[in-house]
């Protein structure tokens, strides 16, 4: 039987603000339009899965409490809007900083495809269903690397990486959306239509 289809969504710059690594729980604040976001994805009965490269720990810039703080306060916020996360994956890894277990070459860290891997297995999805949204070209990388559609928003690095990374770049993003809530919008509606990767298609 096919599993679900999910939105995976990048933690820093795409649901939070971007402020470099996040050594403080008060540095967590959602993105405007963040919580409606993930409330309508929760409307619509679809996973909505947090899926993060933070190479902090393995780079010895916070701890792993630290880190668990700092993603409680997300979760808080996003209750106290009426909004669920369904589940978040976490990649502490780097392949070239910090020391073993951390310092490893993994396939959980994005560009890779472990972590929307690992979550299809956990949680009965269809990665081919499904849309990863990220502020980085390597997002949608990783969302392409599992099978699903990979959406760029223009928040945090995005806009960066839309106007001087993407015209170099084999990376082409399914969708380009102004925010995590036009993302969202995109991907419910790629939903109604029954779509593929093959649907998808890039905003001028």
């Amino acid at each position: 039987m096919p599993g679900r289809p999910a939105v995976f969504i990048d933690r820093d710059g795409c649901l939070t603000e971007e402020v470099g690594y996040v050594n403080h729980p008060s540095r967590i604040r959602l993105l405007a339009g963040s919580a409606a976001a993930v409330r309508r994805l929760n409307t619509a009965g679809v996973p909505a899965v947090v899926a993060t490269n933070q190479s902090g720990i393995a780079r010895g810039y916070f701890s792993a409490e630290l880190l668990r703080l700092a993603n409680d306060e997300m979760v808080r916020q996003l209750a106290a809007a009426d909004a669920r996360l369904d589940a978040l994956y976490v990649c502490t890894h780097h392949p070239r900083e910090g020391q073993p277990p951390h310092r490893a070459s993994c396939e959980c860290r994005k560009p890779r495809p472990g972590l929307l891997v690992k979550a299809a297995v956990e949680l009965g999805l269809e990665l081919t269903a499904s849309v990863m949204v990220g502020d980085k070209l390597s997002e949608v990388a990783a969302g392409h690397a599992a099978g699903a559609a990979g959406v760029l928003v223009l928040s945090g690095y995005g806009r960066g990486e839309w106007e001087y990374r993407a015209p170099e770049s084999t990376i082409k993003p399914d969708h380009v959306a102004v925010d995590l809530l036009e993302a969202v919008d995109w991907a419910l509606e790629r939903l109604t239509r029954g779509g593929s990767r093959a649907c998808g298609g890039r905003r001028p």
